[in-house]
């Protein structure tokens, strides 16, 4: 079966760090842009960071710019996120998804997804 498994969440309090790690089962994740995403209840679903397959360009949202990092292994055929600086608003499902290139509206191989919770 060709997706995504996430893992590395988990409960932090604010300010702490977590890394979550996206591993690509079937295919080769350095075929392809890789996006994490996240989904919270009651809010809009929000593209949080990417990688370009080609030269590793990263982009970020506003809301996390400067506080997550995405990187890739394609060795281990796995994407990271690092996320540090973590707010209540950071809480939510944690998913990944592969596009053609950043930006790409849509994505393929979207995993369960990891849950994160920032609480006291």
């Amino acid at each position: 079966q060709l997706r995504f498994v996430e893992s590395g969440g988990g409960s932090v309090q604010p300010g702490g760090t977590l890394t979550l790690a996206c591993e690509a089962s079937g295919f080769r994740v350095k075929l392809f842009a890789v996006e994490w995403f996240r989904q919270a209840p009651r809010k809009p679903l929000e593209e949080v960071a990417c990688i370009n397959k080609t030269d590793d360009a990263t982009s970020y949202s506003d809301s996390v710019k400067g506080r997550f990092t995405i990187s890739r292994d394609n060795a281990k055929n796995t994407v990271y996120l690092q996320m540090s600086s973590l707010k209540r608003d950071d809480t939510a499902l944690y998913r990944c998804q592969a596009k053609p290139w950043c930006g790409y509206d849509g994505g393929a191989y979207i995993g369960q997804g990891t849950q994160v919770t920032v609480s006291k």
